[in-house]
């Protein structure tokens, strides 16, 4: 798989080299199909390819993923523009790139012969990972064209759970025996037409082709032709099962710098291999996913998608917030009493509830991350909770003194004051509070922890920081 799409200012550039030969060449056509000519037709023709031929110059210079970076950046007519001078050899390795709400606007638009030459260049894996969005035809006519080998590689990739080794691994790999000797292995390799993409190592194997060890390239390099290969190979190499959770290998790349690492079965026997690059894939699809849950967004959302579309994708945690912020207004309506005698109150109420919940989204996006990463165990569980609180009292008793003494200097009041203190930081512990408790209750339930979690402390923190600033004043003040 291609590496993921460049947001660089390189991505920018072209994206604006792009945007500026569309505009020009709307202009014209626009200026053209205004005036009165003979042969009008034929001199709009010629207008309009010669304007898409520049373009098409243009994207032929370009990696598919700064295509795919361009297409997303589109609007859907003009992305349907560009999107048919994509080269066919191209438009897979570009639908491979493109996230899921786009690639589902391009699959849209092509046809059936187009979209199986467009994985006719692609390798078993790749092709699996597309499989999800193509139609059962195209899939049909796509394991027609296949070797044996490659039909039987595309049956198992696409067997694998989402979120799996077997989901990431490729079967373009060099495995080697362990009895041969290095003259050996660079003459086979001398006649390879090239090595797969990120080839740091070959995978040693015994005669079941069970895995043995590794060979790194750089040793095969400077090693003499006589040695056997178990002589110079490292032995005990990590090795990935294919129902390992992608998250495990994803760490592990991170831990020990690793570029490949293979993956057996049951046996131990040699049977693909997991690269650096689908590994970043993996993680910058997580960290968009876990943007998304954050932020309450179900799925993908295409920049330019239609606005039922992204009504419907952004409604769900939008009823919810309604709902949370009519309690927060019931909670305040409860103390219509005391605002009304104390005016002050209806004024600082609002530095209470924000205070906490910037502090709740504090604690909580800490959390996320600690799981992500797998440091949260039933052992530290508890001290992590007791971190926390001890935080949020120091907090509270720093900023809550700060916020007292503003009430003080403005209002003249030291009881006030001091209900501001105490208020922030009871405040503070019930955003560290549900901080802990809401990520580690949606993964004990088996759900996304960053699913919504912005969105139910911020409701969370204003309803309780409402209710406890006004119970005190209530107490103490009215």
């Amino acid at each position: 798989m291609e590496p993921q799409k460049d947001k660089t200012p390189l991505g920018e550039a072209v994206l604006s080299q792009v945007a500026e030969l569309l505009r020009r060449h709307r202009l014209v056509e626009g200026l053209v199909s205004r005036q009165e000519m003979p042969r009008h037709g034929l001199v709009e023709g010629l207008i309009h390819k010669l304007h898409l031929v520049e373009l098409q110059k243009t994207l032929d210079t370009l990696h598919p993923a700064d295509i795919a970076y361009v297409l997303e950046a589109l609007p859907l007519d003009e992305r349907l523009i560009v999107w048919d001078l994509v080269k066919a050899e191209h438009g897979g390795a570009v639908l491979l790139e493109v996230s899921d709400a786009v690639r589902e606007t391009l699959i849209a638009h092509m046809e059936k012969d187009e979209l199986v030459a467009a994985t006719e260049n692609l390798d078993t894996d790749e092709i699996a990972d597309l499989a999800p969005d193509l139609p059962s035809a195209v899939m049909e006519d796509v394991f027609r064209s296949l070797s044996a080998e490659e039909r039987e590689q595309l049956r198992s990739a696409m067997s694998y759970p989402e979120g799996t080794v077997g989901a990431l691994m490729d079967f373009d790999m060099i495995s080697i025996r362990d009895d041969i000797t290095i003259e050996v292995v660079l003459r086979y390799l001398r006649r390879l037409d090239e090595m797969p993409d990120h080839t740091d190592q070959l995978f040693v194997v015994d005669r079941a082709g069970a895995l043995k060890g590794l060979l790194p390239v750089n040793r095969l390099l400077v090693t003499g032709p006589d040695t056997v290969v178990t002589a110079v190979m490292e032995g005990e190499p990590t090795r990935f099962r294919p129902a390992d959770q992608a998250q495990d290998v994803a760490q592990a790349f991170e831990r020990y710098d690793l570029v490949s690492a293979a993956v057996v079965d049951t046996s131990d026997r040699l049977i693909g291999r997991v690269t650096v690059n689908t590994v970043m894939d993996y993680i910058r699809e997580e960290t968009d996913s876990d943007m998304l849950s954050a932020g309450g967004l179900r799925e993908d959302e295409d920049l330019f998608a239609s606005v039922w579309k992204s009504v419907r994708n952004r409604w769900a945690w939008l009823a919810i917030n309604l709902v949370t912020a009519f309690v927060a207004s019931r909670v305040i309506g409860l103390f219509e009493n005391s605002i009304s005698k104390l005016v002050a109150l209806a004024a600082l109420m609002p530095i209470i509830a924000g205070i906490s919940g910037n502090s709740g989204n504090q604690t909580i996006t800490m959390i996320v991350r600690a799981l992500a990463l797998g440091q949260i165990t039933a052992t530290n569980a508890r001290k992590l909770f007791a971190k926390e609180i001890g935080v949020s009292v120091l907090n509270g008793l720093i900023w809550g003194g700060v916020v007292g003494l503003f009430a003080f200097f403005i209002y003249h009041s030291w009881q006030l004051g001091l209900v501001m203190t105490g208020a922030m930081v009871l405040a503070l512990l019930l955003a560290a509070v549900m901080g802990v408790a809401i990520p580690l209750a949606m993964q004990k339930l088996g759900r996304d922890p960053a699913l919504g979690a912005s969105v139910m402390i911020t409701a969370i923190t204003d309803s309780g920081g409402f209710f406890i600033f006004l119970g005190l004043a209530t107490v103490f003040l009215v």
